[in-house]
């Protein structure tokens, strides 16, 4: 499974970023997507995942400003993120777990920087 993350860039607060996926390779039928975050100094954490069924689960801290979504025929995830924040500055990680294994994939690092 590869990982190709494209999208992320400077923003103003209270702007939209959105970021984009797309995995390639054999995927197994069941499985979560989503999207990481690692900010300078802190350890990466969980923004949003989504699962092979589309069950979404959310960080509190982005719950109603970001949106994740996959497009099964394209095998994309994204991750519509809005009203965002200075805090929200950080490299966001595309993120593929195989269920069974389980095995993680990951893509390469995006960066989001938003001004105040």
């Amino acid at each position: 499974v590869q990982l190709q993350a494209s999208g992320g860039g400077l923003a103003q607060a209270g702007g939209s970023v959105r970021l984009s996926c797309t995995v390639s390779g054999r995927i197994p039928s069941v499985h979560t997507m989503g999207w990481y975050r690692q900010a300078p100094g802190k350890e990466r954490e969980v923004v949003a995942r989504i699962t092979s069924g589309g069950s979404t689960v959310y960080a509190d801290s982005v719950k109603s400003r970001f949106t994740i979504s996959r497009d099964n025929a394209k095998n994309t995830v994204d991750l519509q993120m809005n009203s965002l924040k200075p805090e929200d500055t950080a490299v966001y990680y595309c993120h593929f777990r195989q269920v069974v294994g389980p095995v993680d994939y990951w893509g390469k690092g995006t960066l989001v920087t938003v001004s105040s």
